[in-house]
């Protein structure tokens, strides 16, 4: 007489693998993964954030010593009146790079890596947008650095100042998808580049970062109004300065989740038919 005995299943067949239910937060721990190979990179080509240390302190030399007399009369006071301008326009412009090195990745197959990868779809870009936030914080200390040798002082409190610094990250990281969808359209580096200048200088310029908007012509001033760079520039300039901020905060709160909505989805859509 022989006795039937039931095999345990195998734990590591392939089928088991395959049919095991998600792990919570599975997207969450592959984007942060993700995000320190991100880190990982720019720690080792250092000359990557030449656009996040210098261009602030070329941006502010220049316009201050050269336009600050004649716009405010004062060096000091235009300084006090531009830095929070150019912290909003350098991070704007910093978000870029992201664009750039995704379709530079993608254009040399690494991303066909990752689609191989048991890992959800969307993590490499969700853990690229998240390693970009390290390029944010240093964009944002340099220009007070640089600020503060030029005598730019920050005349409110702590708590507000570092709120300032904390929305101008946030804006950056939430406009930072849409260099992201730009990259998963175009199909080089150059055209990421050229395209997404084209769309950040207009609101760079037409905005309140260089000179006060009540100067501007009435025509502009519909487009300013309403131009996320303005509510962004504003609300760090009270913050920073102690003046009233009004509503500007919750202007660029809610940009920032226009943001998201709009250009995360766009771009998560357009890397799966891409990849």
């Amino acid at each position: 007489m022989s006795t039937l005995v039931e095999a345990p299943p195998a734990t590591n067949s392939p089928l088991s693998t395959v049919t095991a239910r998600p792990r919570p937060f599975r997207l969450v721990r592959h984007s942060l993964a993700l995000a320190k190979r991100s880190l990982i990179k720019t720690w080792r080509t250092p000359e990557a954030l030449i656009d996040v240390t210098l261009q602030p302190v070329l941006f502010l030399v220049i316009f201050v010593y050269i336009f600050g007399g004649a716009v405010a009369g004062s060096t000091h006071d235009y300084l006090q009146f531009l830095l929070p301008g150019i912290l909003a326009q350098t991070i704007a412009t910093g978000a870029i790079a992201i664009g750039v090195n995704l379709n530079t990745d993608i254009a040399k197959g690494i991303f066909d890596r990752f689609r191989s990868l048991p890992i959800p779809r969307s993590a490499p870009l969700v853990g690229a947008v998240l390693g970009d936030v390290v390029r944010y914080v240093i964009v944002t200390i340099s220009t007070l650095a640089i600020g503060y040798v030029l005598g730019f002082r920050i005349d409110s409190d702590p708590l507000r100042a570092i709120a300032g610094c904390l929305l101008a990250v946030l804006f950056a990281l939430c406009l930072s998808w849409l260099p992201v969808l730009v990259a998963m359209k175009v199909r080089t580096p150059g055209a990421v580049q050229g395209l997404m200048f084209a769309l950040i200088m207009p609101l760079s310029f037409a905005s309140n970062v260089f000179v006060s908007a009540d100067t501007l012509p009435g025509w502009m001033r519909a487009f300013v109004d309403v131009n996320p760079m303005t509510h962004l520039v504003a609300a760090v300039r009270g913050l920073f300065l102690g003046t009233p901020v009004g509503s500007h905060v919750w202007w660029t709160l809610a940009w920032c989740a226009g943001f998201v909505a709009l250009f995360m989805p766009l771009a998560l859509r357009a890397y799966r038919k891409k990849i």
